[in-house]
Formats: structure tokens, sequence, C-alpha cells
């Protein structure tokens, strides 16, 4: 971490520089509070700074992922195009079951080899409905099409 810290200290955007590294070299990609903590101690910020830098940014975990994540945009233009079932799909491929009224939905099986998370729109209307796979974007994904890509995943493969 001080490697890390050290490296970005005094730069432009430093302290997103910074969270966005230790998360992506932490084993399942989150920022844990005494990560965050240490950050703060280190960069000579209040810990409450920090972590609204963390939770405001969409980008930033502050629970374990899983091996694989998918991104299901909850967007208007995904939801017209049937985003909600193909969310739905995920959830019966991987047996997961979410909280009832849950807004924003992440899910990790017990494995901790797939994550499911939602957002609210990616941007990317005209590709709709999309599912980001591991930071890859993946436009008019179809319920087969997901079901065929979280098997290759299982079995070690590579996306798609």
């Amino acid at each position: 971490m001080d490697e890390v810290i050290a490296g970005r200290r005094g730069k432009p955007g430093a302290l997103l520089g910074i969270l966005e590294d230790l998360q992506t070299l932490h084993p399942h990609k989150f920022l844990p509070p005494e990560t965050l903590e240490y950050v703060a101690e280190k960069v000579g910020l209040p810990v409450s700074q920090v972590f609204s830098v963390a939770t405001f940014y969409a980008f930033f975990n502050l629970q374990p992922q899983g091996e694989h994540t998918l991104v299901v945009c909850r967007g208007t233009a995904c939801h017209t195009r049937g985003s909600k079932s193909r969310l739905e799909a995920l959830k019966r491929i991987l047996n997961l079951k979410e909280e009832e009224g849950a807004e924003k939905i992440f899910l990790t099986t017990a494995d901790k080899r797939f994550t499911i998370k939602t957002v609210a729109c990616f941007g990317q209307c005209a590709m709709a409905p999309v599912v980001e796979v591991d930071g890859r974007m993946k436009s008019h994904v179809t319920e087969v099409c997901l079901k065929e890509l979280v098997n290759a995943l299982a079995k070690g493969g590579k996306r798609k």
C-alpha cells in the first residue's frame, strides 16, 4: 500500500488513483475499511473524506467481489429492452436471491466465483440491454447469451 500511495502522492486525482490501484490489487477487488483508514492516515485526509470518495463513485467496492463480476444496467433503454428479465435470468442461473425491494443489487455466490450488481445507467443506450462482464461491455444481451457466458466462465473459459 505504501508503494501505491507514494507513487501517486502529489498528482492530480491522487486519492482516486490510490483507491483504484488498491482495489485492483486486493484479491477480492474491494476496499476494506482498514484500507480506507490507512490511506486517510498516509495522505493526511480525514477518514470521512476518504469514505465519501469511496462511496460516491460506483466503481469502488466496499464488499468483497466474486472472481467474475456481472453488472446489469437498469437504465430506461435497457429496462424497456429486457434488462429486468436478464437480471432475473442471471439470478436463476447462479441460484441467487435478493432482499425484497432492494433498489441496488449486490449478490455474490457462496463459492465467491460470481458477483451480480446493478448500475443506474452505463450510457450505452443504443446497445441495450447492456451487461458489463469483468469490465467489458456486452451489448444486445440475451438470456441464452448470459447462460453460455456464465457456463464458459464457470469452466474457466474466456469471455466471449
